[in-house]
């Protein structure tokens, strides 16, 4: 008996202490509006958080991996729109990231390393594809208007 209450209480303190190594925290605004929230590790950024706006909205949100942006993040305008999306590897924009136009269909698709653009770019208008470019180290090398220009020039790139 006495075996098994000690290892109750193991259990509880260390599920206890683990609880209270997390805190959820809101930071505000002078003017008392909601500036940030999300999971602190102690004192580093964890898990899911929220971005806003000075008037209220949401400015973005995504994960965070010890105090760096970590996973899929999405970013929006101060009106409530969404500008991009992508990934980040610790702080780093990495692989695919969408950029929106306001207002249009438009858009952009970029690849990313090293937080720089890196590989292709495809640009949409109204939903349509309607050029591919080609960045290293975020300058653009190359660009292409037709699908089969692009295919004849890249036979070995595939976007699946």
């Amino acid at each position: 008996m006495k075996l098994k209450t000690i290892i109750f209480l193991l259990f509880f303190g260390m599920a206890w202490n683990a609880s209270a190594e997390r805190t959820y925290i809101k930071d505000y605004y002078p003017n008392g509006q909601l500036k940030s929230e999300g999971w602190l590790h102690y004192e580093t950024k964890t898990d899911y958080w929220y971005f806003y706006h000075p008037n209220g909205k949401l400015a973005s949100k995504g994960s965070f991996r010890n105090n760096e942006k970590h996973g899929y993040w999405y970013f929006y305008s101060a009106n409530g729109l969404l500008i991009k999306e992508g990934h980040f590897i610790f702080g780093s924009a990495e692989n695919w990231w969408i950029f929106y136009e306001i207002g249009t269909k438009n858009s952009s698709k970029i690849q990313f390393r090293d937080n720089k653009k890196n590989g292709y770019g495809l640009r949409y208008k109204k939903n349509k594809l309607i050029k591919a470019e080609k960045y290293v180290n975020n300058r653009k090398e190359g660009e292409w208007t037709s699908v089969l220009a692009f295919k004849r020039d890249n036979p070995d790139v595939k976007f699946r």
